[in-house]
């Protein structure tokens, strides 16, 4: 925890976000790696130059009051959740504001850092480069610079229903999806569809958290996706014959997809349909075989592609279509269902994984920031957002707070 002597808080005119300039004989200590932003004082305290931008102190921590978010990093209280709320992205403290911290949701503090967050660096990159159609100049799908991936970052990221660039790229998304191309290349072999439902299940859970869940082509998809539900309560794209048993991969985006078109709809077959589906996941105890009790295996069916296969209880941000454990609690807090005992041992697991500092590290990636020499994959895995490789990573620790918060496992902030 930093001294409350070393730093002090300021304002960046014409970019509202808070910087902390710390002093001189603090910096000397401070680890070579450390993040550092040169400032210079002027003119006594009255203002600081901060890279060609005049900053103004808001509050020295010197004083006996901090801001409101400061008051809130005391020793006793969650060492994750402090760092969350030391975040630059608006996004995380936003999130962390109003999920793991008793904030009143209409507070001053909230809906200032809530208004940031079309400007947070996350949001802005994901952005940066939309056409005037909607889209990024790709395939819809493209991974994992496409609308489709870009919207479910916007979404993670907490951006708020009717905002204006994403509702505009999901135009894109929804034409592709109920394209007659791609609703005839469902085929039904043995009685089962086959389907990589992820992409209907992220695809509904975007456009009903945007607020567009009452458009009929949103409609269309939450009624595709229970029609090729599985009897086992998940779904599956593989097209072997014999395959019966719904794919893990496959299943939990449509989980997700289904709770977010039901709370915003309240549409009865949906809810139907995610109880079955959280069932799946239940019965599975989150990450085991529901026949041999041991740990189930990563799933693939493109054997022809060579790819990484991660272990279902590595950590991994963002996930995309994958699985794994803390995804998997994520979405079954989201659909209520935290409080059966048979996901106690996943978030035991998940628990343990906890680092010194209070945060969470990825021990995988699906996503790289170059382009791989092999043509095949030149363009592929390829995203634009950073999501962070070394030390914690904010998107993880966010969600593996969440989770122990709603197990009760998280002391009260």
């Amino acid at each position: 925890m930093l001294r409350r002597d070393s730093f002090r808080i300021f304002n960046v005119c014409h970019f509202p976000e808070r910087a902390l300039i710390f002093s001189e004989d603090y910096k000397r200590s401070l680890p070579d790696n450390f993040p550092r932003i040169q400032a210079f004082e002027h003119d006594g305290n009255s203002h600081v130059l901060l890279r060609n931008k005049t900053v103004e102190p808001i509050q020295d921590c010197r004083m006996n009051r901090p801001p409101a978010s400061e008051a809130a990093l005391k020793d006793e209280e969650d060492p994750g959740v402090a760092w969350l709320l030391q975040s630059h992205d608006p996004s995380v403290r936003y999130l962390a504001l109003t999920e793991l911290v008793d904030n009143h949701p209409d507070s001053s503090e909230v809906e200032k850092t809530r208004r940031l967050i079309p400007k947070g660096p996350r949001v802005r990159t994901l952005l940066d480069d939309q056409q005037q159609d909607g889209g990024f100049g790709v395939h819809p799908y493209q991974k994992w610079t496409g609308a489709h991936w870009r919207l479910v970052s916007l979404v993670e990221l907490g951006v708020p229903p009717g905002f204006r660039p994403a509702v505009k790229a999901t135009d894109l998304v929804l034409k592709w999806l109920l394209g007659e191309a791609h609703l005839g290349n469902v085929p039904r072999i043995n009685g089962l569809y086959r389907r990589c439902a992820s992409q209907e299940g992220n695809a509904l859970a975007v456009c009903s958290h945007l607020g567009i869940a009452q458009d009929l082509r949103v409609g269309r998809l939450a009624e595709s996706l229970v029609m090729w539900q599985w009897p086992d309560g998940g779904w599956n794209c593989d097209r072997r014959e014999e395959a019966s048993h719904s794919s893990f991969n496959e299943s939990l985006s449509t989980l997700w997809g289904l709770v977010e078109y039901y709370h915003a709809t309240g549409d009865i077959a949906a809810r139907e349909s995610a109880e079955k589906a959280t069932e799946f996941f239940l019965k599975h105890r989150v990450f085991r075989s529901c026949r041999t009790g041991e740990e189930r295996k990563p799933e693939t069916f493109h054997s022809k592609v060579r790819r990484s296969i991660h272990s279902f209880t590595d950590l991994h941000y963002p996930l995309y279509w994958h699985y794994d454990i803390l995804q998997a609690l994520t979405i079954l807090h989201r659909a209520g269902k935290l409080g059966d005992p048979r996901t106690e041992e996943a978030i035991m697991l998940v628990e343990s994984k906890r680092g010194e500092d209070g945060g969470w590290r990825p021990e995988g990636y699906y996503w790289t920031l170059k382009r791989k020499k092999r043509a095949k994959l030149a363009v592929s895995n390829v995203e634009v957002v950073d999501w962070g490789r070394d030390g914690p990573n904010e998107m993880i620790t966010l969600n593996a707070l969440r989770v122990l918060k709603a197990a009760g496992r998280l002391r009260a902030s």
